[in-house]
């Protein structure tokens, strides 16, 4: 059973990915992505790169970082980030109006060190005990930082939890201070925290406090090469990335 599942999503792919080798030309495709959806974009990307002949060249930056650049000046063929700042940047005149395309939605995961005791978050009231009871709280400069500040005011607990809470910089994964032991409990992006070894996944927020991020793609208004950069979001929402995508602890779009 679990081969012949394996060879219909081969097969799945073979279909999806004959879709885009008929490419008059090959072309070199710059994105600029957010970390959130690097390790499905990892996956995906050197498929579409066989079958187009177009060559990808992306730099993964956090999505303060790509909104500061994008507002400098900065150009690219495409945005991958929050689909909110996508919109921002349609509004700024940096992203194609009616562009956006939305690639995969994901939810707020929690980490602890590995081999830790893993803290009880099965609803809101433990989730607020175990913040209280940690020594240190580590959350990220991207969307799920600023949701989980937002969240630590509604449930009234943000003087006592500011003095242990620790924001890494733009780009910068949580997992990574967990990992070295500089906070006892992380929040990020749920794909983002399962690719970090040297950590525990507790699991996602439980539902009453989880917020759910969708991460979109955006063409640029200066893009050099406007028909490959859709060719690729094209082929990241194609049914042959959807396992691919939930594999890396998303949902498709």
């Amino acid at each position: 059973m679990g081969n012949r599942l394996i060879r219909a999503a081969a097969a799945l792919l073979g279909a999806s990915t004959m879709m885009f080798a008929e490419t008059a030309r090959a072309d070199e495709i710059r994105v600029m992505a957010s970390n959130a959806f690097k390790e499905a974009y990892l996956e995906l990307v050197p498929q579409f790169e066989h079958a187009s002949k177009h060559k990808v060249v992306t730099s993964f930056v956090g999505s303060a970082d790509i909104m500061q650049r994008m507002k400098a000046g900065e150009s690219t063929d495409l945005v991958i980030l929050a689909g909110d700042s996508v919109d921002e940047l349609i509004k700024l005149g940096k992203v194609v109006p009616g562009s956006r395309v939305d690639l995969a939605k994901s939810g707020v995961g929690v980490a602890v060190r590995a081999g830790a005791p893993k803290p009880d978050i099965g609803s809101g009231d433990a989730l607020r005990r175990a913040l209280l009871a940690a020594k240190s709280i580590a959350y990220s400069s991207g969307p799920s930082g600023t949701y989980l500040a937002g969240l630590f005011q509604r449930m009234g607990i943000a003087d006592e939890v500011k003095p242990k809470i620790r924001q890494t910089p733009p780009g910068v994964a949580v997992g990574d201070l967990i990992a070295r032991g500089e906070a006892e409990i992380g929040f990020q992006q749920v794909s983002e925290l399962l690719a970090i070894k040297g950590i525990d996944f507790v699991g996602p927020l439980p539902p009453d406090t989880q917020h759910i991020t969708v991460f979109s793609a955006g063409l640029h208004v200066s893009a050099k090469e406007p028909g490959a950069a859709k060719a690729l979001v094209q082929f990241l929402t194609s049914p042959a990335a959807v396992p691919v995508i939930k594999k890396k602890g998303m949902e498709s779009g």
